[in-house]
């Protein structure tokens, strides 16, 4: 059974935090299963977006997992907000969430496949 959308991004958020990382809820989307869109800023200025990953890269044994793919990196967040705007417009109970991860990866907080 997949936890709710609300569960799983308070767990991110206290990962995050417990891994001396900052995070926040920047947008609020549907709390039963939303989607959800990972914003990681890193301490220099990069940023690199993460969204759902596509119904591809799940198994058929782990339907639950919660998957990310790598959307776009740089330093531009106006490339990003335009993203953003768009996929809410597509789809407004999205979730947003960014975070400085801190001492640990990003991918160590999500599950990424690769494209």
């Amino acid at each position: 059974m997949r936890v709710t959308t609300d569960l799983w991004v308070s767990a991110l958020l206290r990962r995050v935090f417990s891994a001396g990382g900052f995070a926040a809820v920047v947008k609020r989307g549907a709390t039963e299963a939303g989607a959800v869109f990972v914003l990681a800023r890193g301490r220099l200025g990069e940023i690199a977006l993460f969204g759902p990953a596509p119904q591809t890269s799940y198994e058929s044994a782990r339907p639950d997992d919660r998957f990310f793919s790598l959307l776009g990196e740089g330093d531009d967040a106006a490339i990003f907000d335009a993203r953003l705007e768009r996929e809410n417009r597509f789809d407004p109970d999205i979730w947003v969430v960014e975070i400085e991860a801190g001492a640990i990866p990003v991918e160590e907080l999500i599950s990424v496949k690769a494209s």
